[in-house]
């Protein structure tokens, strides 16, 4: 039988030899390289099966290490050993691309079983990871996580514009909420999801360049313009162009940009022509784009022009409701991607889930739940490894409340109390749901059903 071959990168001379000695024996054939430079050679000479990588080595370190090799094999099954107090660069080494990490000092009897579960298991390993990669151009509402009735009015109404042949639309939301993720299953339940989806961040590329990339240039229209170059625009013919961060491009490019929602026409830079487009805009923003008309900053003809149907995706806060659904989905897909086996988590973990507000929204809960299935040892999440802004305990100053009710002897009716908390809540925030339904702590969903309870 071939001997499983694999490899240790190690400055210290007891852990390589106590590999060898250990397991040259058990049909491995045990390769050994005291630094980095040496390490990625005898990698690539001898293309082991699993490489042992330590954090601290000389000169070259082992998360240089680590992505140096994966560049030269993407599917290299990477070990990497870190002291207890690297916690941080266990997760970004797992992030890298690490298979696992083991903790300093570590038995043999670890090893032993890490290698056995990796010879089990790397074969099946590679072909779930073919046939379950997620790929973007699939995507449709099926893939946004969220039952609360809030996130089903959101993905119905952007189900019946999705089948509309060139309705423009925009996306409102903070950032983390899923704007992206909306724009894409829009293109792919309509009528053009066999054609481009051309993507573009206005707010990553300059404004002179963003110019150049949505409309194009003839050749010689300036001095690097060697030849001419298509915009996206004209790359998306028939497709879906997402504007994304719409409202940081400047009054040039908006007064360009309405001249395509009006006419349905571009022209390149240095260009004579005007060239037809068939294409849908889909624009987003964290912005309040009103606020930016209102301040001079937008123009206002091409604010309502692409407003023509306008949908704003709520904070993970207002439909708190998702949170377990998305953690059941998220410690899936990170078991499936860090090859762990977490099940669930602890009841702590979940109530402190729920009470946090998640600024960050979906991304920062995505996140988070990346950090705590890696660190994780366990088949349960434990409170441990959530980040500290999550597990600090409600303060005394948010614990204690400015009023003190005293039941009379004749009683109280407690439905008529609510109501007047309900109406002082609106009052205090001039109707506004979202701000009332923090004031009193519940989500914008139950804020709604006790309105309609006390007819308010």
């Amino acid at each position: 039988m071939k001997p499983f071959k694999l490899l240790v990168i190690d400055d210290e001379k007891l852990i390589r030899w106590s590999f060898e000695k250990k397991l040259n024996s058990k049909n491995f054939k045990v390769y050994t390289a005291r630094s980095g430079e040496d390490g990625i050679e005898a990698f690539e000479m001898e293309q082991p099966d699993i490489v042992f990588l330590d954090n601290k080595l000389p000169k070259m370190q082992g998360l240089e290490v680590l992505q140096k090799i994966r560049a030269i094999d993407e599917e290299a099954i990477i070990i990497f050993m870190t002291a207890y107090e690297s916690v941080d660069i266990a997760v970004n080494a797992m992030k890298s691309g690490a298979y696992e990490y083991i903790n300093k000092p570590f038995s043999f009897e670890e090893i032993d079983i890490i290698i056995e579960n990796i010879k089990d298991k790397i074969n099946k390993d590679k072909e779930i990871q073919l046939l379950r990669r997620e790929r973007k151009d699939d995507i449709t509402f099926s893939h946004i996580i969220g039952s609360s009735e809030l996130m089903m009015q959101k993905i119905q109404i952007s189900k019946k514009i999705a089948k509309t042949e060139t309705t423009t639309i925009l996306l409102l939301g903070e950032s983390g909420t899923g704007k992206d993720l909306f724009s894409r299953a829009i293109h792919n339940e309509s009528n053009r999801k066999d054609k481009p989806f051309v993507t573009i961040n206005c707010s990553s590329l300059p404004e002179t360049l963003l110019e150049s990339e949505l409309f194009g240039y003839e050749k010689g229209a300036f001095t690097d313009a060697k030849k001419q170059k298509k915009g996206l625009f004209e790359v998306a013919e028939n497709g879906t162009v997402f504007l994304d961060e719409i409202g940081e491009i400047n009054q040039a490019t908006q007064l360009k940009l309405l001249s395509v929602l009006e006419n349905r026409t571009v022209r390149r830079l240095g260009g004579t022509v005007d060239i037809p487009v068939d294409i849908r805009i889909i624009a987003a923003t964290n912005k309040d784009l009103k606020k930016s008309v209102d301040e001079k900053l937008f123009r206002e003809d091409l604010y309502y022009r692409l407003k023509v149907f306008q949908i704003t995706i709520p904070a993970l806060r207002e439909h708190k409701e998702d949170v377990p659904d998305l953690i059941n989905y998220f410690i899936e897909h990170f078991n499936f991607q860090f090859r762990k086996n977490v099940e669930g988590i602890e009841p702590k973990v979940r109530e402190l889930m729920m009470k946090y507000d998640w600024p960050g929204n979906i991304r920062e809960l995505r996140n988070v739940m990346e950090r705590a299935v890696i660190l994780e040892s366990n088949s349960i999440l434990h409170e441990d490894s959530l980040p500290g802004e999550i597990r600090e305990d409600i303060s005394e100053e948010k614990q204690c409340h400015p009023y003190n009710f005293i039941i009379p002897e004749e009683g109280i009716s407690l439905d008529e109390m609510e109501k007047e908390i309900l109406k002082q809540a609106l009052q205090k925030t001039n109707n506004n749901q979202t701000k009332a339904s923090e004031l009193l702590g519940i989500t914008r969903d139950t804020l709604r059903y006790k309105k309609k309870k006390h007819k308010l």
